[in-house]
């Protein structure tokens, strides 16, 4: 897996620990996140999603990959296992940096 910045290896210890706090600091205050078809806008709307998703189920995270796709976005593939419907699933967060800070993550399969 190729060196990833310090913002991306941060905020995968943060999601990985449900530490929602210490992950949304990790975002620009104008940031955007796309999960589940829905975008979140900004710092209000990304931390409501963070404890909506926190809440809503229980499971682990183990990274599978890494890449970067450009100067400032890189993209890490994770294996999340829990109780949510499927119980397992592969999913790409692709992040795109600015200024040390996350400015939008979209989170697929």
């Amino acid at each position: 897996m190729p060196a990833l910045p310090e913002t991306v290896t941060r905020y995968l210890s943060a999601h990985s620990d449900h530490d929602t706090a210490a992950q949304l600091a990790l975002f620009a205050a104008d940031a955007t996140v796309v999960d589940e078809g829905r975008t979140h806008d900004g710092a209000a709307a990304i931390a409501a999603w963070m404890n909506e998703t926190a809440e809503a189920f229980t499971y682990t995270i183990t990274p599978l990959a890494a890449e970067q796709s450009g100067e400032r976005q890189y993209t890490v593939t994770q294996h999340l296992a829990g109780d949510f419907p499927g119980g397992t699933v592969d999913l790409r967060f692709r992040f795109t940096l600015r200024d040390d800070l996350i400015q939008h993550l979209t989170i697929e399969p």
